[in-house]
């Protein structure tokens, strides 16, 4: 069908670029206020259909966009079907970027709209690697084709305004298999920010890019070499800089995921890292990044000086076990745990955080190995942070395609395949066991002492990114129980979203649950602050300027034997200021505030817990009715003075990225 008619003005084609969420283990779909890590999937989908915009690639049809990520926004259901009035306006969903985890989710959205007449495409790592593993189609995915939605195969550089055409002639096909033939990047459209998109994430200066696609290794696994390739194609690295130049001038975008699932392979990644470099020591663009390498990577010469000098600031290390025959077992070979300790060693003396990705649940597991390994990992191998995931056979990955060939029972539910639930069987542990292993893996290495351990030996310059992370990482396994990766900054619940095969609340009891959740939320989110306030009083890194005073401040308590007024405080910033003309002297009202953490510090406190234990007395006497208690107004005062002062300084500190 044409959807250009005589005497009309020309046809619109509204794309609206779909990013799916999951489902919780209640049936509501995880959604945040504010969102840490953008897609980008979503990005480089943007990209391309901006291309083709500017471009005006499909002549007299005029493209408009939309890209919503339903981890911080609704899918808008009723606004596509309403945007879809053939012939001379159509709607196109694409859900894209989907994975397994998220297939149940996009499922129920692609059907929802083919219920009312808008063409759907889904693409993604679930249809690719389930097309690639079993060309004739899985089950679900042969639903969905009988549906009416178009899946997507591979990757669409190079095809994406042919899709659109058909989109826009309502010629659609069933399927789309493009990965047999992986497309040249060199001159790929880059990724894209939505600016409007990007104001629901925490930072408005954080964008993701990938400059290479494929790994040449043969984990088992792994998905992206079945649906990117074992060859690693890479982007121009003109283009990259030349991106990364323009989003720095046009938005302010300065620090940067580059997703790539091994940067260290990339056969331009010395190109990459030089003009980059030039940007940071020529142009002053303060670029930083974080990227995924291989547990080899050190050793590839020039390549940990020239991330460090190019922004580099994080790598993550798919470490994967410590367990030699685990790895061997799995071909994961590159890996040798003997070097483990000297990988992070050499990250670390080249000022780098170390995040090593950590898999729980290979066949040679047990509950007691787990434990022993994560000791180890703890204690010997010292990462700057871990992410823990239960093995799951994720389609696309020859575990996957083995596991169904050999008949074993698998979890029907794709929503549990999120690297966070048991969905195989296990020889040594049931289902419960291996969870409950998973869970304190979190919990030994996010333990007080061992974050403590962290940021004492963390890299100079690195203290406050690395302990809001760990934060973060805490706060999201231990208050949210999800994997940081689907979290952000305050869960929303859409009560009418739920999953169908879940009782659909009414308002009141919804109202009442929410009521409840919140209040567990922030009463526990109160519990970590405090705890990480703890931790930054017993890890912070003082100023030159606190260090000099201090040392004064000790001379002369040691000279009166007593403790000091206000006024010889000041006297001593006066003595320190005499060397050290740099420092400037507070006022008296100054002196006053800072008061309290200075003598805490001076007298070795530089803990809360006589503030916890006082509160704790308070509480222990009230509730046995002995309300006098309360009437020591003056200690009282005086404690909640000095909780307000040091969280007073806690929260600053993070927001400024103080010393």
């Amino acid at each position: 069908m044409q959807l250009l008619m005589p005497g009309r003005v020309e046809p619109i084609l509204h794309v609206f670029l779909l990013k799916p969420s999951k489902y919780d283990d209640e049936g509501f779909v995880i959604r945040h206020w504010r969102g840490v890590v953008p897609s980008n999937t979503l990005a480089c989908l943007l990209g391309l259909t901006e291309d083709l915009r500017r471009r005006k690639a499909l002549g007299a049809v005029e493209l408009r966009i939309r890209a919503v990520d339903e981890s911080v926004s609704k899918i808008p259901i009723a606004t596509i079907a309403r945007a879809h009035r053939p012939p001379r306006e159509r709607a196109l969903a694409c859900l894209v970027g989907v994975q397994s985890n998220q297939f149940s989710r996009a499922a129920d959205v692609a059907l929802a709209l083919r219920a009312r007449g808008v063409p759907v495409m889904m693409g993604g790592f679930h249809v690719s690697g389930m097309l690639a593993m079993f060309p004739e189609g899985s089950p679900e995915i042969r639903e969905l084709a009988q549906a009416g939605v178009s899946v997507v195969a591979g990757e669409v550089e190079g095809r994406w305004e042919q899709l659109l055409r058909d989109a826009a002639a309502d010629r659609l096909q069933p399927i789309y298999r493009f990965l047999e033939d992986p497309p040249d990047l060199s001159a790929a459209p880059l990724p894209e920010v939505d600016r409007r998109l990007l104001r629901k994430f925490v930072s408005a200066h954080y964008a993701t890019m990938d400059c290479g696609r494929g790994c040449p290794f043969n984990c088992s696994f792994c998905t992206i070499i079945h649906v990117q390739g074992r060859k690693v194609r890479y982007r121009s690295p003109a283009c990259v800089a030349e991106t990364v130049r323009r989003r720095y001038r046009e938005q302010g975008i300065s620090v940067y995921f580059f997703t790539d699932d091994n940067f260290a392979r990339n056969p331009a990644w010395e190109e990459i890292f030089d003009r980059l470099i030039a940007l940071r020591e020529r142009e002053g663009i303060p670029l930083e990044f974080m990227m995924q390498v291989d547990a080899a990577s050190h050793k590839i010469p020039r390549f940990l000086e020239k991330a460090v000098r190019a922004g580099c600031r994080t790598v993550f290390i798919g470490m994967e076990s410590l367990n030699p025959r685990n790895l061997q077992d799995s071909g994961k070979t590159p890996n040798k745990v003997s070097e483990y300790g000297t990988l992070i060693t050499a990250w670390r003396r080249a000022g780098v955080r170390t995040h090593v990705g950590y898999i729980i649940g290979f066949p040679e597991d047990t509950e007691e190995s787990v434990r022993e390994d994560v000791h180890r990992l703890i204690h010997e191998v010292q990462p700057d942070q871990a992410s823990f995931f239960m093995m799951t056979p994720l389609p696309g990955s020859r575990d996957h395609r083995t596991l169904l060939q050999n008949g074993t029972a698998l979890d029907p539910d794709y929503n549990n395949f999120d690297s966070c639930h048991a969905c195989m069987p296990h020889p040594h542990m049931n289902a419960e066991a291996w969870k409950a292993a998973y869970e304190e893996a979190w919990r030994k290495f996010y333990s007080f002492e061992n974050m403590k351990a962290i940021l004492l030996r963390a890299p100079e310059g690195a203290y406050w990114d690395l302990f809001k992370n760990l934060f973060w990482y805490k706060n999201s396994f231990l208050n949210e129980r999800a994997h940081p990766m689907l979290t952000g900054l305050f869960r929303l619940k859409d009560r009418t979203s739920r999953r169908a095969c879940f009782p659909q609340e009414g308002r009141l009891a919804h109202l009442a649950r929410r009521g409840r959740e919140i209040s567990a939320y922030l009463r526990d989110l109160v519990r970590l602050t405090l705890e990480m306030e703890e931790l930054w009083l017993a890890t912070r890194q003082h100023s030159e300027t606190e260090k000099r005073v201090l040392e004064e401040l000790a001379r002369m308590r040691r000279e009166l034997r007593r403790g000091l007024r206000l006024g010889e405080l000041q006297a001593a910033y006066v003595r320190v200021k005499a060397q050290w003309p740099s420092i400037q002297v507070p006022s008296r009202l100054r002196l006053a505030w800072e008061r309290m953490s200075l003598w805490q510090v001076s007298r070795g406190r530089q803990t809360r817990r006589d503030l916890l234990r006082f509160w704790i007395g308070l509480r222990w006497h009230v509730r046995r009715g002995r309300i006098a208690a309360l009437l020591r107004v003056d200690q009282i005062a005086w404690n909640a003075l000095r909780e307000f002062r040091l969280a007073t300084g806690f929260l600053i500190a993070m927001m400024t990225r103080a010393a």
